[in-house]
């Protein structure tokens, strides 16, 4: 057993991981970052960043062979030729679906930063208080106030695109110019705005894709190539290598240790403190031992509660912060899938220039101000107007040149949007070790135990519903509302597993991200979360980790830890 002393580790690459990696190593620690795949370096391994369709064999559509390897992943968009490789190998990684779950992991330097989706919005200051105001689940044991100076921080490093627009369910930020709507939008946004009387908005998507270069960082502005799950070699999105990792690996007290599994974090029943972490070598199976005085787990929700669980079992059953009955429990996402889709007449004379990486977002307006339904909370919708391109089937037209003739010119402009509602956390929405099925390095695997409810079910008609009455009140043609397959996990945004609270008996983290029961282990990505809201999460995971790693700082210089 190899022993090696650090002040911090780092478990996970991913955006969170990032970040914790970046603040404890500007502040002077040394680090060592443990990642469970492969090492992919920004812009020498983007291997695909400059292809198109046809650069592949089969124009970037998954094979048969590739849907057998891949049975959870072919159920959506993420199977495909273009980022094959990219996401977690099923067979290696097993997990048990006791109901239906879709995961889809990213397990390699830089984790899902490198695949997001990049939306990025900041938590309201209801989505802070409701879970009290409504007795669901726990109350958060912080408030919006507690997190926007670190959401202005965050903004500022990652560059977020995005306009002011003075809305308390969305609050503003410290933001680049926004990427705009293009003219069929921003009439639809008009249309909109004028028919229900500036109660429903549609905005510029608030997106990590800048439009102004940061050269502190190495990263130039969007270049509207729309390749961005592909890896930016530009930088110009967020993520753990373009952003970052290069601050952290720039102080010279970073370690980047890739394959490495970890196993379980090491503590000191005596001293109530973890020590280290035990890992697997994921190439050789050989195990080491690494010691530390703080240990940040930000291996993703389901991964860091999956680590908490195969630790401590000497002293806790459940493992590590099992003490309250809450560890792995409270599981949610984002239900999406549901919108509407409609045709726009005009504008034959315009287009638009480039890919953009981003749409337009209609804010929540569902149980807000005086505004009640029949279920709680709300939803959000991301979409984008385009004119049909030469991919469209023209029926009458389909030989010679006469195909060719219309091929080259776009075809009439659409429009569509999809909801993406809030979730809320149950107790028996969890996730638990299977401890029958073990994975590659024989280690347990995660079984799920996850569903949504009624309150999303009637959410659900109201998702699909108002977008259809929003299309038909701007005067849109050939409105169709639609409601597509989901299950939890779809979403990408899975939450909850070890969430923040007041009370150790009912919760697995206090309010700075600390383990109750082991104060230096503090868990800062989507696990922490006591509520989703309805926005992406990702930039409330950046703010609280760079919250996080500043308390964790201030209390290892006075001891605490």
């Amino acid at each position: 057993m190899a022993s090696n002393n650090y002040d911090a580790i780092v478990v996970g690459s991913g955006i969170s991981g990032g970040w914790a990696a970046k603040e404890l190593t500007e502040k002077g620690l040394k680090v060592l970052m443990l990642e469970r795949g492969k090492n992919i370096e920004h812009i020498k391994d983007y291997d695909n960043a400059h292809k198109e369709a046809w650069d592949y064999p089969h124009r970037d559509m998954p094979t048969q062979l590739m849907k057998e390897q891949y049975p959870v992943l072919k159920r959506d968009y993420p199977l495909n030729e273009s980022t094959f490789g990219m996401w977690a190998n099923e067979k290696d990684n097993p997990y048990v679906e006791d109901k239906r779950f879709d995961w889809y992991r990213g397990y390699h330097v830089g984790g899902r930063s490198l695949l997001w989706g990049r939306q990025s919005y900041r938590l309201n200051k209801d989505d802070f208080e409701a879970n009290g105001r409504e007795g669901v689940g726990v109350d958060w044991p912080i408030r919006y106030e507690d997190v926007e100076p670190w959401y202005d921080y965050v903004e500022r490093f990652a560059g977020i695109s995005g306009n002011r627009d003075g809305l308390d369910v969305l609050p503003d930020g410290q933001f680049q110019p926004a990427i705009q709507l293009n003219c069929v939008e921003k009439d639809v946004a008009a249309r909109v705005q004028k028919a229900f009387k500036g109660s429903r908005h549609i905005i510029s998507g608030r997106t990590s894709n800048m439009t102004q270069p940061k050269p502190e960082q190495g990263r130039a502005n969007c270049q509207y190539r729309n390749k961005c799950w592909l890896g930016c070699p530009y930088g110009g999105y967020f993520s753990t290598q373009s952003s970052t990792l290069p601050m952290a690996m720039k102080t010279g007290n970073l370690t980047l240790r890739p394959f490495s599994i970890v196993k379980e974090i090491l503590y000191d029943k005596d001293r109530k403190r973890a020590t280290g972490v035990e890992i697997i070598d994921a190439e050789t199976n050989e195990t080491y031992v690494f010691n530390a005085k703080i240990v940040f787990v930000n291996a993703s929700a389901f991964n860091s509660a999956w680590l908490l669980m195969n630790s401590a079992t000497d002293v806790w059953e459940g493992g590590l912060g099992s003490s309250s009955g809450e560890l792995g429990h409270n599981v949610m996402d984002h239900h999406f899938r549901v919108g509407a889709s409609a045709e726009v007449e005009g504008y034959d004379d315009k287009y638009y220039y480039g890919r953009r990486p981003s749409g337009f977002y209609v804010p929540r307006f569902r149980n807000w101000g005086g505004d009640k339904r029949d279920y709680l909370r709300g939803f959000g919708y991301q979409g984008s107007a385009s004119r049909q391109g030469w991919r469209r089937d023209i029926a009458e037209l389909g030989i010679g040149a006469d195909l060719k003739d219309a091929i080259s010119e776009p075809g009439h402009w659409q429009i569509g949007m999809t909801a993406f509602g809030e979730m809320l956390p149950h107790h028996d929405n969890r996730i638990y070790l299977n401890k029958q099925v073990t994975d590659k390095w024989g280690l347990p695997v995660l079984a799920m135990d996850v569903e949504i409810r009624e309150n999303e079910m009637r959410m659900r008609k109201d998702m699909k519903q108002d977008a259809v009455d929003m299309f038909e009140a701007a005067g849109l043609k050939n409105v169709h509302g639609f409601e597509a397959d989901y299950a939890p996990g779809m979403g990408i945004h899975e939450m909850g597993t070890a969430r923040m609270g007041r009370d150790p008996k009912s919760s697995v983290l206090n309010k700075h991200n600390q383990v109750w029961d082991a104060p230096n282990v503090y868990v800062t990505d989507g696990a922490c979360m006591t509520s989703a809201s309805c926005v992406n999460p990702s930039l409330t995971y950046m703010a609280l980790t760079a919250r996080a790693a500043h308390h964790a700082v201030e209390e290892l210089k006075r001891g605490n830890l």
